[in-house]
């Protein structure tokens, strides 16, 4: 049996764990319930990954994000770790399967959302498995108190009562004092638990916000004067395209990501940004979620965000490396305004709600008492058209019955054409020979899928189509002619919004729509926004409000964020100001390119301090620049 670290070195290739993360691994190793509340960047997966392999049986995994899911599960796979996930919208045939491998097969980690665990099949199956660890990813959506609630988050309790010797390991960046204690109480977390809080402090990572009415002009001197990989955040897909284009023109490599692009234009340009072929990613927010690029030197704010938490986890995707990163917000009065507006869109009147579930009921043709934990293909923009809604009030309607645990409303989800030989070998092979215009399709098929006539499995449709030499839409009708004699069961690619009904239809009238709750979260919603105004405007450290926010009782400000910069700018005098720079000057004239360790070996500890905040401000001014730890002058 390997050890923890050799489990990771096997499969990870790190040769230690990073801070926190051997104490982690060792509580759930011994069988104590466990939250482990890390930042963004800290190896959160890691916790429930390693002790995965370390046990006998199966993982559970519950994660909210469809996307986040197949992302890990791929980046298992690779490394030889045998995985897979459940999600709404999937084939019931490759539901029974992968449940089936869980219970007789050789799978370690299997991932669900906590909607799939609410079904008979799942909590039947769940009970029948080797199960050694139920893991419980971006645990703060089981509060009410926290950014993010999901009603079926609370549900995850149950599988406790099917095997309640299993131990529960929770996971989350961001968790204030009463969302730490609603994770444990509504996990039933046992007597001997134990709690692991990382400091949320990142003392590498400086906050910066710019009130500007010319936001294009900021961020090229945000690029201009701090090397490296960059994101910026923005809401729209228009303007992930906009702004990519806009830094295209200023020579710099930036591209547009969001979910309406290609599954595989996605891919592409994300792998992109991590091996440095593209500078910037503009992005719709749940661009970097799964993706461990350390070296991000600056994560760009264009809007508000809605909340400290999702700030603090999108800006701490920089600087992940330990070195310095810049996270800049930029700030105009209007964008308050706006926020507040939408605040007020978001949540619609219960009527309006009731209004949207009747008429989403008709657009389904579901009858009353049907389609409980059905998934449908779900266009919201023809819905609002077919019944002369507006569009803005169907989403927030079905993110409301979402928060009600009514339904589930995604993204598209990229779902690979897959295909299975319903005949035997030897009768596949007299239907070549009745049939040699297919020959060449169905070897390459047999070539290059092993195991297709026990199962399923993925199809490259473009790939193979290329190969053949026809078009796509040629390959899929001869597939579907095949699949109508019987040859095949084929599953064409499937690329559309889902919508998952997790209650059967009801009459509008019997929503049980909890009003007080459904105010509370509205409430605590507005004062996030609140929250995130006051960061933007007022003029305390950007670190230590955002440490208070978390529960973190410390009152000594960063020195570095905007706020702290310019009251420590005011406080040099000229000569001393001048002083250091000429002191540098004279340094980078011998050696172009100067170790900070180097400047901070040739000062006392108060002078190598001085200069430091002077770097961060001769940066700010474009009259220096620092790469890789040197240091050398603005070319």
């Amino acid at each position: 049996m390997l050890t923890p670290v050799q489990i990771l070195q096997k499969h990870w290739g790190y040769a230690s764990f990073r801070p926190g993360q051997q104490e982690i691994i060792t509580s759930v190793l011994k069988g104590h319930d466990t939250l482990a509340l890390l930042p963004t960047g800290g190896g959160k997966s890691i916790c429930y990954q390693v002790p995965a392999l370390a046990l006998e049986g199966v993982t559970i995994v519950v994660s909210p994000l469809i996307a986040l899911m197949k992302d890990q599960v791929q980046q298992l796979q690779v490394r030889g770790i045998v995985a897979d996930a459940l999600y709404s919208g999937m084939r019931k045939s490759d539901i029974d399967r992968i449940l089936d491998n869980a219970v007789y097969g050789n799978l370690k980690l299997l991932y669900l959302s906590p909607e799939r665990l609410q079904t008979d099949l799942a909590r039947e199956r769940v009970s029948r498995m080797p199960l050694s660890l139920i893991a419980v990813d971006e645990a703060h959506c089981i509060s009410q108190w926290g950014y993010d609630f999901r009603p079926p988050y609370l549900e995850i309790a149950r599988i406790r009562e099917l095997q309640p010797e299993v131990p529960i390991i929770a996971v989350t960046a961001t968790a204030t004092p009463e969302v730490v204690e609603d994770i444990q109480q509504h996990l039933s977390f046992k007597e001997g638990h134990e709690l692991f809080q990382k400091s949320f402090e990142r003392k590498n990572l400086n906050y910066v916000v710019r009130e500007t009415a010319d936001k294009g002009s900021q961020l090229i001197r945000l690029l201009k004067n701090v090397p490296g990989s960059s994101i910026v955040y923005v809401r729209s897909r228009r303007k992930t395209t906009e702004i990519a284009q806009a830094l295209g023109r200023f020579h710099f490599k930036a591209a547009a990501y969001h979910a309406g692009l290609e599954p595989d234009e996605r891919d592409k340009r994300q792998a992109d940004w991590i091996e440095d072929r593209i500078r910037v990613m503009v992005a719709t927010n749940a661009f970097g979620m799964g993706i461990d690029k350390p070296d991000v030197r600056s994560v760009v704010h264009w809007e508000l965000p809605d909340s400290p938490e999702a700030y603090f986890q999108e800006a701490g995707r920089a600087g992940r490396d330990g070195e310095d990163a810049y996270a800049l917000l930029m700030y105009q009065d209007r964008d308050a305004e706006l926020m507040l507006k939408r605040h007020q869109q978001t949540y619609p009147e219960v009527e309006e709600i009731r209004r949207v579930y009747r008429a989403l009921g008709s657009y389904l043709q579901l009858a009353v008492g049907a389609g409980k934990m059905e998934s449908f293909d779900f266009q919201l923009d023809q819905f609002a058209k077919t019944y002369s809604l507006d569009r803005l009030l169907v989403y927030y309607s079905l993110r409301a019955l979402e928060k009600a645990g009514y339904l589930l409303l995604s993204d598209a989800i990229h779902q690979p054409a897959r295909l299975r030989f319903l005949t035997t070998k030897e009768q596949l092979y007299d239907y070549q020979l009745k049939n040699p215009q297919l020959n060449k399709l169905l070897k390459s098929i047999l070539r290059t899928s092993q195991g297709a006539f026990s199962e399923p499995v993925r199809l490259r449709e473009g790939n193979l189509a290329n190969f053949l030499g026809l078009t796509q839409e040629r390959l899929q009708t001869t597939f579907k002619k095949l699949a109508g004699e019987g040859i095949i069961e084929y599953y064409p690619t499937k690329d559309t919004p889902q919508i998952t009904l997790l209650t059967e239809r009801l009459e509008a009238e019997n929503l049980d729509l909890d009003i007080k709750n459904y105010h509370f979260r509205r409430d605590r919603d507005r004062q996030r926004i609140e929250v995130m105004i006051g960061y933007a405007t007022q003029n305390h450290c950007r670190s230590l409000q955002l440490l208070q926010y978390f529960g973190e009782e410390k009152n000594e400000t960063c020195g570095q964020c905007d706020v702290c910069r310019s009251k420590q700018k005011r406080s040099f005098d000229p000569p001393a100001y001048n002083d250091y720079y000429d002191k540098l000057q004279g340094w980078l004239a011998k050696e172009p390119e100067l170790p900070i360790e180097n400047i901070k070996q040739r000062l006392t500890q108060s002078q190598a301090n001085i200069m430091g905040r002077m770097l961060n401000h001769w940066v700010e001014e474009g009259k220096i620049e620092v790469v890789n730890g040197y240091v050398r002058n603005k070319k």
